[in-house]
């Protein structure tokens, strides 16, 4: 089918809603994954509100854990996850030199699907009997209890999945077969080939989720007992097919991360990336070390020694490529003709924020000292240091890198640069201190806790309305980047090097009418 490269693009609300264009479906992505985060977040605040002294202040102690749960699914499933496929969408064709995504009505439909599943999922909280209260890992026996709230949520999550694997099938396809003239593999973007590695992990872990959520229905509903003692089954089963999930969760939100920070580094550092063939053996590597560690979750529910050790050992393995990445970061950074604008402030946040996550992990894999921090804040801290070092802040570096290059114009550097330091102080003085709370002993997911707590969850907590009230400067930033302000150039970045600059700022409504031919 022939394109016409130069007829006007529809406009209005169809445009929106029937868009085919990877461009618009990538920010629709970005622009619904934004107001997930403000719904997220608010839940936050209320979390952190009602943990500001001992006792229960603001709300019910069920509803407290109800909306613990739904605040962990909304950022993971509603902001983080679209957020980056709003990046892969945006970017990945114009990185490769493709027209467009290789499945271009499926790409729509995998984006409507979301607001459906955002909406059941946030109604749990306010159904009859509320939500399931279990945490975002829906552990039964909690989570077969409750009422109709619960199957919106198990309803939603079923959702999300589908969504998530029908982009996953459209970035394979598109990474596989829609590569421009000259364009192999091992001359692809970073990015490009995290989210292929990120993609396939995507395809292989929903599925085992969409099982347990299914197995947890039919326990609720029509009389299995997949998870009930009393009926023969066995709840440590669910953690197991949970975990063999929920493990591969964490790197399908890390490693697109990963690729930014690939992207950014050489361009600030004006040095090709160091080591690029092991940059992308560290990612396969880690994509398949990822599913063989899911029980370094469940020490504690009584596996054998042989169990505990392996897992324990298959962990720290793991620690090898994510080291080899950072190692790789740093040497082309080293004794490269750095600066520091706004893009590459996030990225250097984004590695170092991320390390101190993984030097806590690595402390979770030790069997024998898990069994005291486990469900613990010491895993509340350890989590949130992983997911913002890297998913948060890379999302932020992505954004700022390639705005100006979406838009047409730059964004005030100076506001930027403020943004990013008021957000790094804001995380750390909420989630340094819940290393010190879990150390001490305090469990998570409870509204009340014991006084010696106190102190700590105050920094917590106006740490958590500090890092909330910083991003108001973001939001500010991106509307008027989109609204004007200075043009950018079609190089925006001095040292930046790929297919998407050689477009115009902003690029055309169809990227490439010719392919482009890649030395």
């Amino acid at each position: 089918m022939s394109v016409d490269h130069h007829a006007e693009h529809p406009t209005g609300i169809s445009r929106w809603l029937f868009t085919t264009n990877h461009k618009d479906i990538g920010t629709l992505y970005l622009v619904f994954s934004f107001i997930m985060a403000i719904v997220g977040g608010i839940m936050s605040l209320v979390i952190r509100s009602e943990l500001w002294q001992p006792g229960l202040q603001l709300v019910e102690p069920n509803f407290f854990n109800q909306m613990t749960t739904v605040h962990a699914l909304v950022m993971i499933f509603g902001f983080a996850m679209p957020a980056f496929v709003g990046l892969a969408n945006w970017m990945i064709p114009m990185m490769i030199g493709a027209p467009d995504m290789a499945l271009p009505r499926m790409n729509n439909w995998s984006f409507w699907i979301l607001p459906f599943a955002a909406t059941l999922l946030i109604m749990s909280l306010f159904m009859p009997g509320g939500g399931p209260s279990g945490g975002w890992t829906i552990y039964p026996p909690l989570s077969v209890q409750g009422g109709i709230g619960v199957d919106f949520t198990l309803l939603a999550i079923h959702m999300l999945g589908i969504s998530s694997i029908l982009g996953s099938i459209n970035i394979i396809a598109t990474v596989l077969n829609m590569r421009a003239p000259g364009m192999t593999l091992m001359k692809m973007p970073m990015f490009a080939w995290t989210w292929l590695i990120t993609a396939f992990l995507l395809i292989a872990a929903m599925p085992v989720l969409a099982g347990a959520v299914t197995m947890l229905i039919t326990d609720r509903h029509f009389g299995t007992h997949f998870f009930d003692a009393a009926g023969g089954g066995d709840p440590v089963l669910f953690q197991h097919v949970f975990w063999f999930f929920g493990h591969p969760e964490v790197y399908i939100l890390v490693l697109p991360a990963f690729g930014v920070f690939s992207q950014i580094i050489p361009t600030f550092s004006r040095k090709p990336l160091f080591g690029y063939a092991s940059m992308v053996y560290a990612t396969a590597s880690i994509a398949f070390l990822s599913f063989i560690v899911w029980a370094h979750h469940m020490y504690t529910v009584g596996m054998p020694m042989a169990g505990e050790l392996f897992f324990m050992y298959s962990t720290m393995l793991i620690a090898v490529p994510t080291g080899v990445k950072i190692f790789n970061w740093v040497s082309t950074m080293w004794r490269g003709s750095m600066t520091f604008e706004t893009p590459m402030l996030w990225a250097l946040g984004g590695v170092f924020t991320f390390a101190v996550g993984g030097f806590s992990g690595l402390m979770l894999a030790i069997t024998p000292a898990d069994f005291q921090y486990q469900d613990t804040y010491f895993v509340v801290a350890h989590f949130h240091y992983v997911i913002f070092g890297a998913t948060i802040y890379g999302l932020f570096a992505a954004i700022y890198y390639w705005l100006p290059k979406w838009t047409g114009h730059l964004y005030n550097e100076t506001l930027g640069k403020w943004h990013f330091w008021l957000t790094t102080i804001g995380i750390n003085l909420t989630f340094f201190p819940q290393h010190f709370l879990g150390l001490a002993g305090m469990p998570r997911r409870i509204p009340d806790y014991a006084l010696q707590f106190t102190e700590f969850n105050q920094w917590s907590t106006v740490g958590a309305f500090f890092t909330i009230a910083s991003q108001l400067i973001f939001f500010f930033i991106a509307i008027r980047a989109m609204k004007g302000g200075a043009k950018a150039t079609d190089q925006v970045w001095e040292g930046a090097d790929g297919l998407e600059w050689t477009l115009s700022s902003p690029p055309p409504y169809h990227s490439f009418a010719v392919a482009p031919k890649v030395k």
